[in-house]
């Protein structure tokens, strides 16, 4: 496999930080997802290198060369360098020196193979020379990489207790890279250090949840973790069921073009019942916004596509609609655009209603009357007004 580092080379900003970061004297490497995706024949998302210098001469280095240096996590390595507006992340080589599953005390080196020890899977601990393209593996991943296999570096007990999220780590890689079952051990020790996940912030173990959710068909990998208890520490609520429903979801979103939503799909996951997703949301931490969606999807009732639409908006009645498979609900919503009612309360003012509470009552008399009717416009939207007004 060959990185095609020319790609990169021709981004605003990438010669002069590669120079000023001695990419010429091999101080300064592509690494991890970069290199994976690309190897891949993907388009990388963020840019990522990794170099012998510490950060403070990282720094130093930067600002010399005029090139902006944010400090983002500079106390384990990381400077953040905007060049010519690309955006890199820039880590020092580094060993762990005393992790707690959560977060690491490191170390700086010189080592390219111990910085890569320090990794979760083989397939992230790839560099890449950024002049040649030539590609530095130290643990097999070009093989694991070409084979499908998601592989920890090491022993993964020991992988999982310097951070337990490489558990949801390896299954979200397994989904997106992996072929056939995942590998042995790796989910023998995911299984067997499930509970490890009740140490992590809710928050990280949403994000990673709903990374997986977002793939294009999550739904094996899913089962998997269902069967091997990964779910239980932190989502109970996740059954077989559940998994069935994911299934047909997914299967549904394609055979409808609907887009693959993490939040609907983890309402297909849950028990049909409102409660079910408040309590979710809440023990993720997710968004006021994400908290709503989720309870509105689990909330049953039997409103017709377009009511469900005006009343909840489009995103939510497609969630409901698509969970409960209603095709033609799906494509009565296609060529619909929400309307506005026609009237407002002054207008009901104007026209002799008494202020105060009257005017919300017969207002939403006229709504309910309007929805029924199928949204009329014009004659039609008057003669309601005037029924509603008699």
């Amino acid at each position: 496999m060959k990185f095609d580092f020319t790609r990169y080379a021709a981004l605003p900003g990438i010669p002069a930080l590669l120079d000023a970061l001695g990419a010429g004297d091999g101080q300064v490497r592509y690494v991890g997802g970069i290199v994976r995706d690309t190897l891949l024949g993907e388009t990388a998302s963020d840019i990522d290198m990794a170099t012998v210098h510490d950060p403070q001469e990282v720094v130093r280095r930067l600002e010399a060369a005029g090139i902006k240096a944010v400090p983002t996590g500079i106390d384990h390595g990381t400077v953040t360098a905007v060049s010519d507006h690309t955006v890199v992340e820039v880590t020092t080589l580094r060993a762990d020196v005393e992790t707690d599953g959560r977060r690491a005390t490191v170390a700086y080196t010189d080592d390219w193979k111990e910085d890569a020890a320090r990794r979760d899977f083989t397939i992230n601990a790839l560099y890449a020379d950024p002049l040649t393209g030539a590609v530095s593996d130290y643990f097999g991943g070009l093989g694991d990489l070409d084979g499908g296999i998601v592989r920890f570096i090491g022993d993964p007990l020991e992988r999982i207790a310097e951070d337990h999220l490489r558990i949801l780590r390896f299954f979200r890689f397994h989904a997106r890279f992996g072929e056939g079952a995942p590998d042995a051990a790796g989910l023998a020790a995911c299984a067997q250090r499930a509970n490890d996940l009740m140490a992590l912030s809710r928050e990280r173990i949403a994000d990673e949840i709903l990374k997986l959710l977002g793939l294009a068909d999550p739904t094996p990998t899913v089962r998997t973790m269902n069967e091997a208890g990964i779910f239980a520490p932190v989502l109970p609520e996740i059954s077989a069921q559940g998994v069935e429903g994911l299934a047909a979801l997914t299967s549904f979103e394609r055979e409808h073009n609907l887009d693959t939503s993490p939040i609907r799909r983890l309402a297909a996951l849950l028990p049909s019942e409102p409660d079910a997703g408040r309590d979710v949301a809440s023990r993720l931490k997710l968004s006021n916004d994400d908290k709503s969606r989720l309870v509105a999807a689990l909330t049953c009732g039997d409103m017709p596509p377009r009511e469900l639409a005006y009343r909840l908006g489009r995103t939510k009645a497609e969630d409901r609609l698509a969970l409960m498979q209603d095709a033609s609900g799906i494509a009565a919503l296609r060529d619909f655009t929400i309307p506005t009612l026609p009237i407002k309360g002054g207008e009901l003012i104007e026209r002799g209603v008494e202020k105060g509470p009257d005017v919300a009552r017969t207002l939403r008399a006229i709504e309910d009357a309007w929805i029924d009717a199928g949204f009329p416009t014009g004659k039609t939207f008057e003669e309601i007004v005037a029924e509603k007004l008699a």
